[in-house]
């Protein structure tokens, strides 16, 4: 069959109305088209590809209207008229990147006579996916740096003066909205806090950094609670960062010569628990979170004797509020019978009966801080 011939039968000329409608559409798009047959000849070009490639490839081979001296390694005209299915490849053309795409070209009978190939220019799409790539591999680089960092500024398991500490600590993402420290202020004195941050992620865990260093730096002032979070506040509004971010607390001073544990809360709902030998007591407190709806936020303190080998538990709201498959969170009488009347290492009896209750990855993050007074 000629090539004006195949040019008829792929236009289905009946008319030359309809013959001009349908090479103005093809000659108005953006993309090149063209049409192959089986023996790999350009049968039609349309007047985009034509001006673009600087010449007329009709009656010339496929592979030598894109500056080839032979066919493509692959060669999806040919995978088109094997499969008779839509066959598709990005491919490289001087300067540009191309996303082409053959589809067969049918006659009355369902035989295919020719495949029609059109050409998307993506140069910019790719570009800019490489921007992205190369951009992502840097803050992934940038996120594993600060996850590295986040964990080594946790207190070290293991003695501080009078008391003795041990934790869990899980991001539910890379980098995690809980932290908790200590710091023995002098042989007498020993502060201790837990807090968590509204969300998590990055925008939480650079929040984690300046409640670590601004507690750190208030404490070289005072220790006593309400003084500190009261602090804390003030310090917290000066960023004047967006409303919708804000964090709760719990800190307290061990007294190691009077023998107390002086506390106040803003807004933690995770109550301590204290382990006197075998009874479990809650150190229920309230307060306001630290957050911009309040200019001045008192909170209230409380104090409790505390001797040797009793134990404290901080932790977040994590660990409470993990669920089950029936939805029923964990709760703070399961961490409590998860260590009653247990011996040994309490942290191990808690993971385990947190892994016995829950199916999937916890979706918040999980902190539980352990003080043993020695």
């Amino acid at each position: 069959m000629s090539i004006n011939n195949n040019v008829r039968m792929f236009l289905n000329d009946k008319d030359g109305a309809s013959q001009k409608l349908a090479r103005d559409i093809l000659d108005g798009m953006a993309d090149w088209v063209r049409v192959i047959d089986r023996n790999g000849i350009v049968i039609y070009e349309n007047e985009t590809m034509r001006r673009e490639i600087g010449f007329d490839s009709m009656g010339k081979s496929c592979y030598f209207s894109l500056g080839q001296s032979c066919e493509c390694k692959k060669c999806i005209t040919k995978t088109t008229f094997q499969t008779e299915a839509i066959s598709e490849k990005e491919q490289i053309i001087e300067d540009r990147i191309f996303s082409i795409k053959s589809s067969p070209v049918k006659d009355s009978k369902g035989n295919i006579y020719a495949v029609v190939e059109v050409f998307r220019d993506i140069t910019k799409e790719k570009n800019l996916e490489s921007q992205l790539i190369e951009r992502n591999g840097k803050m992934n680089k940038d996120i594993k740096y600060s996850t590295a960092l986040q964990k080594k500024i946790l207190p070290s398991k293991g003695s501080y003066g009078p008391v003795s500490i041990d934790y869990i600590y899980h991001p539910a993402e890379v980098l995690s909205g809980d932290m908790f420290d200590i710091v023995n202020i002098n042989e007498r004195y020993t502060c201790v806090y837990i807090s968590d941050v509204v969300g998590h992620g990055v925008s939480a865990s650079i929040l984690t950094m300046f409640v670590r260093q601004t507690m750190r730096a208030i404490m070289e002032n005072t220790i006593e609670p309400s003084k500190v979070l009261k602090e804390l506040h003030k310090s917290f509004l000066d960023l004047n960062i967006d409303d919708d971010k804000y964090f709760t607390i719990i800190y307290g001073v061990l007294d190691n010569k009077e023998k107390t544990f002086t506390y106040a809360n803003a807004g933690h709902n995770s109550f301590p628990l204290l382990i006197k030998k075998d009874k479990i007591k809650v150190l229920e407190n309230s307060g306001f979170p630290i957050c911009y709806l309040f200019d001045q936020i008192n909170h209230k303190e409380k104090k409790i004797n505390i001797e040797k080998d009793d134990k404290l538990l901080l932790y977040t709201d994590g660990i409470i509020e993990l669920r089950n498959k029936s939805g029923e969170e964990f709760g703070i009488e399961r961490l409590q019978n998860s260590i009653k009347g247990k011996k040994g290492n309490l942290i191990k009896h808690i993971l385990d009966a947190m892994d016995d209750f829950h199916y999937d990855e916890p979706q918040d993050d999980i902190a539980l801080l352990k003080i043993r007074m020695n």
